[in-house]
């Protein structure tokens, strides 16, 4: 019988390797011991600060207060995306989180939408019947309420954080719990002759710290699953050429918004993310079609307020793993790859993987079959996130640069041409099984949003009652417009639900 895990190594903070380490100690309790070695003198990337709804389900999971959560780390709440100029200049529409519609006869929203538009029964207004959206455009913010009767219920709701405090926060409550900090810096891995599995590391002070499983989150070093042990990289830059990017903080100016913004640039796009203590920037662009300092100056001229600091540079290239997991070496984070921030899943493809290897936690045996089970299931979920994120530049009507000529114009994969074609044929919306992230609403809103028009719609729709199903998209239009009127300013209900940082 195969022995179990007694000890884990996460090797690397930061926000993957705190939430590695406080979800395995929650998890695992007294059974294993966990421990962290990072160093102070290497710093982290930690400009992802926007996250999707399943992050209220991680911090659930470890067992954080979300009131003291959010003072900690500065946090506001996001309830989706804006995007503009990206359909086309001048074009600005939201990602909603949550779903549309009102649930008409046959459960699919976009379809009846279609058939009630083909007859000139309802105008284009996809927000109208999203609270989320409604809810972003007034500014408004509260809490979900789980009672399936409340209109509250369709109210999803993530977080926009500092991810610097975030990491240091769950490192205060790791060691709080029982998780060993170790300060060091990794000069060397050693692997076991016989099979190649990592045995030790070795700290430059000369310390070496055993385990049995290794947790990689190094980042783009990706000193382990990379370094030590060769699982190769699938580069995906030929489809996500964007390659740089610049950051900066600067005040805040007027209320929170509840949203994340996403502005097109002539080579990239810049985001805003408002947090209680400032506004977090960035410019994502490609330098193959756009220099540095131009990037730069982009991104300083196109500020809320003043800068708070110097732009700091990034580089990256966009890709994955070709193996999540080898061996006793389970990558997350910028380890294990990177798609470009633009719908905020870097943060949740560690809290992905953190899961997948709570279900496929492994013995002493490290089963090839689990492994290879566990590195299939999260391939195929961040190549659809992948798509997701393509879609964006593919679906546009912009030719006033070369870059995004190059983008409309350039060959997607077949899983996202499918979906684009049966969108654009008949409305239809599809789920790609059961680890899929982004939901129908979620297709729907980026594609109707940067105009893909279906020419066509499920003819069944037409044979509904449609003067019922009218009257059923008037009434939820209604219903959130009344729901959002009641719903407090989006710092007003944090202020008022003890999140504001020094509120009592």
């Amino acid at each position: 019988m195969a022995d179990p895990i007694k000890s884990v190594l996460v090797v690397g903070g930061g926000t993957a390797g705190w939430m590695a380490a406080a979800a395995l100690n929650r998890s695992l309790g007294p059974h294993c011991k966990v421990s962290l070695v990072e160093s102070d003198d290497i710093g982290i990337v930690g400009v992802g600060e926007a996250t999707v709804p399943p992050i209220r389900d991680f911090n659930a999971l470890i067992g954080l207060d979300e009131a003291e959560f959010m003072r900690e780390t500065r946090a506001t709440l996001k309830i989706g995306i804006e995007f503009v100029d990206w359909g086309s200049r001048g074009n600005r529409y939201l990602h909603p989180f949550g779903t549309f519609g009102p649930g008409p006869t046959l459960s699919e929203f976009q379809q009846s939408f279609l058939a009630l538009r083909a007859k000139g029964r309802i105008d284009d207004d996809l927000d109208a019947y999203s609270l989320c959206a409604q809810a972003c455009k007034a500014g408004k913010a509260g809490a979900r309420d789980p009672d399936p009767r409340s209109p509250l219920n369709a109210l999803f709701t993530a977080y926009h954080f500092d991810a610097g405090l975030y990491a240091r926060y769950l490192r205060k409550v790791c060691e709080g719990r029982g998780v060993e900090r170790i300060e060091g810096e990794i000069v060397d891995v050693v692997q076991r002759p016989d099979d190649g599995f990592i045995d030790r590391v070795r700290l430059k002070d000369g310390r070496e710290l055993s385990a049995d499983l290794f947790i990689d989150c190094t980042g783009f070093r990706a000193l382990l699953i990379e370094g030590a042990l060769k699982a190769g990289f699938e580069d995906w830059s030929h489809w996500l050429p964007m390659n740089r990017a610049w950051a900066v903080p600067c005040e805040r100016v007027g209320p929170t918004t509840p949203f994340t913004r996403s502005t097109a640039r002539d080579a990239g796009w810049q985001w805003r993310i408002a947090l209680q203590h400032r506004t977090g920037n960035g410019h994502v662009y490609c330098s193959d079609f756009m220099g540095d300092d131009e990037a730069r100056q982009i991104l300083l001229d196109n500020l809320d307020g003043p800068a708070l600091a110097e732009p700091r540079p990034l580089r990256f290239t966009t890709g994955r793993r070709k193996a999540f997991w080898s061996k006793n070496v389970v990558a997350l984070g910028l380890s294990s790859g990177f798609i470009e921030p633009l719908e905020s899943t870097s943060i949740h493809m560690v809290q992905s993987g953190i899961y997948r290897l709570l279900q496929h936690f492994p013995d002493s045996r490290f089963s090839p079959v689990n492994i290879e089970t566990y590195n299939r299931r999260l391939g195929a979920e961040v190549a659809l996130i992948r798509d997701f994120v393509i879609l964006h530049y593919h679906a546009t009507q912009r030719d006033d640069t070369a870059f995004w000529r190059h983008m409309a114009t350039m060959p997607i994969p077949d899983t996202l041409s499918q979906r684009v074609e049966a969108f654009r044929d008949r409305g239809l919306l599809y789920q790609s099984g059961a680890d899929e992230y982004f939901s129908q609403g979620s297709w729907l809103a980026v594609m109707y949003g940067q105009g893909i028009m279906p020419t066509g719609h499920n003819p069944l729709y037409d044979l509904q009652n449609l003067d019922q199903i009218q009257a059923g998209f008037g009434q939820i239009a209604r219903r959130w417009t009344q729901t959002v009127a009641a719903m407090p300013g989006h710092d007003e209900f944090l202020k008022a639900s003890g999140m504001w940082a020094g509120a009592t």
